[in-house]
């Protein structure tokens, strides 16, 4: 190995150089090189590498995107600026540094690097140069003063030829690409040619400058303001020789702005930062700023939109044949449709689709966008901790753009798509914003009418854009963003719904993706029930369009490795091509039992039965409950037991049943964390069964919460209970009466399988439960 080649960390900088021998201060804040600062001053002995990006607004960076030579420097001194993790960073510039290769390790940008030695020439040139640069200086200071009084007293005290070039690098005010030819060159002759040349150019521009003043002043009168600044912009550039023979590129832009229908305060913004951009000179950072501010107002959608299908039917068609069931959000896009064909004029609502992952929030919100004829733009909104994500970075920030949603309207091209916000509960605040309280005015249809991004400062309509959200937990969303949705839940999908959806989507979508003609794969209903009850425990269809894929790639593998014609999956199959099924549901008990109830539990994969088992012995009074049980549970179990204390009289029971007794609750699959207040009622029978020594029918299950009074209260997940009920064998469930209204969400199929009992108190539920 090369013993000249050296490790340092990297800074990449934007628009700026560091030369040898000199001090250079400059605000640090992104990740990689405030990880770079640290890693050089306990790893590196305060040696750092500064090398600059070739083009400074490039949020890649790589070896392709940066300049080749570099300069090693010494980390001076580094003062905190403010709260968002910017430092002010002093450096010297120690030595020139070619590289020879780029890294990024452990968050931070590495390079191998050869340190460049100065090449000394002909003296007699070397000295010609440095007499012809400092007569250069002495002009050039009588009418800009950019070097200090101090680099003229050091060139009388013997400044190097090397140090010279270098210092008048680091002082001229020329472009990037100019000053990096300087500091790339190592031979210190030509180093000073190329330090002459640019010293030369300022020298013509500012004899042109003059020139052109002088034109300027005898050609107009001094009150006629705007057509001064025209006149002079022309004699520019008639000394450079650059008149464009048609229009130029302002002239277009504002022809653009003049036939165009841009609002008016959108079009007078426009021509006010025009006029700011003619008077900048090209090579000024500030003029590709506003050129970039520009083009972005211009190319943002201000009237432009796509005509909705208004054929309802045809919507209804589309949305039905891309999705089965989700009748509630289908039925709302619909109703929005009609009314906005009734009234001709109708805001945007603001949907916000609620439920478990693989339920399809995303693919129906493409389908909505298809159904309607709108574009369609999607943002993830999963981890966004910045506020200026949402509302963008103001302009005097380097490098800033506005936020997501105006990017995505930008996108979109139109003032009408469907929007979709991806994952809207995984948003979190932290020190740069609450990016949760932006989305406040994105989502209010009385406000987005106006709303404010900072990069583009003016007002954008956003009531005509259809917004839609998705979410798995609602009460991850902070109320004030929740009170602003309209939220239409999706629930999980039963088993016979998940084999249709296998069959009219999934398995056409996996046979088109895997080559596959439908006579060469074939799967029937049961096999596909098999693999849902089995292979899978989810609410959605996420892992069965895995599995079925899986299915597809053996089949694939078989037809040409075996040159089957038809590869037809049956159950007994599954276990060679699937594996051993990872799953099976619970089922009932076999028998009646004492101290055994069944009872009815939702989980985020849907429902399930959980059966509860109450013992006593001979003791003093203990009471523990064990099988991971949460705190709304526990304290449902204290309910039961303190109920049946209460009430031991009623039950033919006596107070010493209960002193002298030690009472064990238990539910099974301990390792599984379990909570909520549905399980009140069937704790309470399982006391009841166990003291009483009645047993308890096995093909009862129950799902409820109880008061201190015996009181059944409601309950949530009623359709998944229900269907996992059915599955397991269960022929009888009870549910508290106040959920009898939601009786009409359980499948038919269901339904008309299952004898469903309400009760209000428990001593219904006993009525039935107990043999």
């Amino acid at each position: 190995m090369d013993t000249n080649i050296i490790e340092l960390p990297v800074i990449c900088t934007r628009g700026m150089l560091v030369f040898p021998g000199h001090d250079t201060a400059i605000d640090v804040g992104r990740s990689f090189s405030l990880k770079a600062i640290d890693d050089a001053v306990d790893m590196y002995d305060s040696h750092i590498l500064f090398v600059s990006q070739i083009h400074p607004l490039e949020e890649e960076i790589s070896i392709d995107t940066i300049y080749k030579v570099g300069t090693a420097c010494s980390v001076v001194r580094k003062v905190k600026k403010d709260n968002h993790g910017t430092i002010k960073l002093t450096v010297a510039g120690e030595k020139r540094a070619k590289i020879h290769s780029f890294y990024e390790k452990d968050g931070c940008y590495y390079a191998k690097v050869e340190y460049l030695e100065d090449v000394f020439g002909d003296e007699n040139e070397e000295t010609a140069l440095v007499r012809k640069i400092t007569e250069q200086m002495q002009f050039i200071n009588r009418t800009a003063g950019l070097f200090p009084r101090e680099l003229f007293a050091n060139i009388s005290q013997g400044l190097s030829a090397s140090e010279l070039a270098d210092a008048i690098g680091h002082y001229m005010n020329i472009d990037l690409n100019e000053r990096q030819k300087i500091l790339d060159e190592a031979d210190v002759n030509k180093r000073l040619l190329l330090v002459l040349a640019c010293m030369q150019k300022e020298k013509t521009i500012n004899e042109i400058e003059s020139t052109i003043n002088d034109k300027v002043k005898k050609s107009i009168d001094e009150n006629q303001k705007e057509f001064y600044l025209r006149e002079r912009l022309r004699a520019i550039k008639e000394e450079l020789g650059d008149t464009p023979n048609g229009e130029d590129e302002v002239d277009q832009i504002r022809k653009k702005i003049k036939e165009n229908p841009y609002p008016q305060n959108i079009k007078d913004k426009l021509i006010e930062e025009l006029q700011r951009y003619e008077m900048m000179p090209a090579s000024s950072p500030e003029a590709n700023v506003v050129r970039n501010y520009i083009d972005w107002v211009l190319k943002l959608p201000w009237w432009e939109q796509t005509d909705d299908n208004e054929d309802i039917v045809d919507v209804e068609k589309i949305l039905d044949d891309d999705h089965f069931g989700l009748e509630k959000p289908k039925e709302r896009i619909v109703e929005h449709l009609a009314v906005k064909q009734m009234t001709q004029s109708l805001n945007a609502p603001i949907i916000c689709l609620v439920g478990p992952p693989g339920t399809g929030k995303t693919s129906l919100a493409k389908s909505i966008a298809h159904a309607l004829g709108r574009k369609f733009i999607k943002a993830s909104l999963g981890g966004v901790t910045d506020e200026s994500e949402i509302r963008g970075h103001r302009r005097t920030y380097l490098g800033s753009m506005p936020g997501r949603i105006i990017q995505g309207m930008k996108k979109a091209g139109v003032v009408n798509p469907v929007f979709l916000l991806d994952e809207i509960d995984k948003m979190s605040s932290d020190y740069k914003g609450d990016p949760t309280s932006a989305m406040l005015e994105v989502l209010d249809p009385e406000q987005n009418s106006m709303f404010s991004d900072n990069f583009i400062e003016e007002p954008y309509d956003l009531s005509k854009v259809l917004f839609i959200a998705t979410a798995n937990d609602l009460g991850s969303i902070p109320g004030p963003l929740r009170d602003r949705l309209e939220v239409i839940e999706l629930s999980s999908y039963t088993e016979q719904e998940k084999v249709q959806i296998a069959r009219n989507h999934l398995i056409k979508k996996q046979l088109k993706n895997h080559g596959l003609t439908a006579e060469q794969f074939t799967i029937s209903d049961e096999t596909v029930l098999y693999v849902i009850q089995h292979y899978t425990r989810e609410a959605g269809v996420r892992q069965l369009e895995r599995l079925i894929a899986s299915l597809c790639r053996k089949a694939v593998l078989k037809i040409l490795k075996d040159k089957a014609a038809n590869v037809d999956v049956k159950i007994e199959d599954l276990q060679e091509y699937l594996g051993k099924a990872p799953f099976d549901h619970t089922k009932k008990l076999k028998d009646n039992q004492i101290g055994v109830v069944t009872g009815l539990a939702w989980t985020q994969f849907g429902g399930d039965i959980l059966p509860i088992e109450v013992n006593h012995f001979p003791g003093s009074g203990k009471f523990n409950v064990t099988g991971q049980l949460g705190d709304v549970m526990k304290e449902s179990a204290s309910i039961a037991l303190d109920y049946m204390k209460a009430n031991a009289a009623k039950y033919g029971l006596s107070k010493e049943d209960f002193e002298n007794q030690d009472i064990h609750i238990h539910v099974p699959e301990g390792a599984v964390k379990k909570d909520g207040p549905s399980a009140g009622v069937t704790l309470t029978t399982a006391l009841y069964s166990s003291f009483t020594k009645k047993a308890v029918k096995n093909d009862v299950a129950m799902t409820g919460e109880i008061t201190l009074t015996g009181e059944v209260l409601p309950i949530g997940g009623l359709k998944e209970k229900s269907i996992s009920a059915h599955r397991s064998g269960i022929s009888t469930i009870i549910i508290p009466k106040d959920n009898e209204k939601d009786i009409d969400d359980i499948p038919e199929s269901v339904k008309k399988e299952l004898t469903i009992i309400v009760a209000d108190h428990i001593d219904t539920v006993l009525k039935h439960a107990i043999v």
